[in-house]
């Protein structure tokens, strides 16, 4: 049971951390637009990362080089200029917002929270190999434990950002508290893209 808690609170010290993939669960919560399915997908995501790093860390830490994790990052790069891009057009149109309307199809919802985790460089930091290594000299039960527990931090994480964040969308769902959120969403994009930039000079 202590390997359990030891990777509840490993993963969740982890995943505590604001960043893009945040910001879009807890933007989705705020319009109730596919609340459940987002945080699933992220949920899901983690845990198969989570232990592909734990059973696999000898693997990764061979074949994960500098390319690739140079590609990561310009991918992600490009990703978060796009999605400021739309945020800077959504700041110029009407000002009806309603969010039932104005909310994503499925098939966006899906492919933009796939983004937001798979091209994520330190989400593969995090859970592949931070716990893959802190993990790789413990028993085979207890890999399994420690896993579990990290897996369980990020289901609870990522289901109560998306369902507090849709449990107060009520106080925010008008034109110019939106506007607000959005403008500091691109803020925030733009600090994160300027790191993922530097990230990327220092690759190449």
């Amino acid at each position: 049971m202590s390997f359990l808690i030891l990777g509840f609170f490993t993963g969740l010290s982890l995943i505590l951390a604001i960043g893009a993939q945040n910001i879009f669960v807890i933007e989705q919560g705020l319009k109730k637009n596919y609340t459940f399915l987002v945080c699933l997908i992220c949920s899901i995501s983690d845990f198969i990362l989570i232990f592909l790093g734990i059973f696999l860390f000898e693997y990764f830490k061979t074949y994960f080089t500098k390319n690739i994790e140079l590609v990561f990052n310009v991918l992600l790069f490009v990703f978060l200029i796009y999605f400021i891009y739309n945020k800077v057009i959504s700041l110029y149109k009407s000002s009806d917002f309603n969010f039932e309307k104005n909310g994503l199809s499925l098939r966006a919802i899906i492919i933009k929270t796939l983004g937001f985790t798979y091209l994520n460089p330190h989400v593969y930091s995090d859970t592949v190999f931070f716990l893959g290594n802190f993990s790789k000299n413990f028993q085979v039960i207890h890999k399994y434990l420690f896993g579990l527990g990290a897996s369980v931090a990020s289901f609870i994480f990522f289901f109560s950002l998306g369902y507090l964040a849709k449990f107060f969308s009520s106080d925010l769902i008008n034109s110019k508290s939106w506007k607000i959120i959005n403008f500091l969403i691109i803020i925030f994009m733009t600090v994160l893209s300027s790191y993922v930039f530097m990230e990327i000079m220092s690759l190449i």
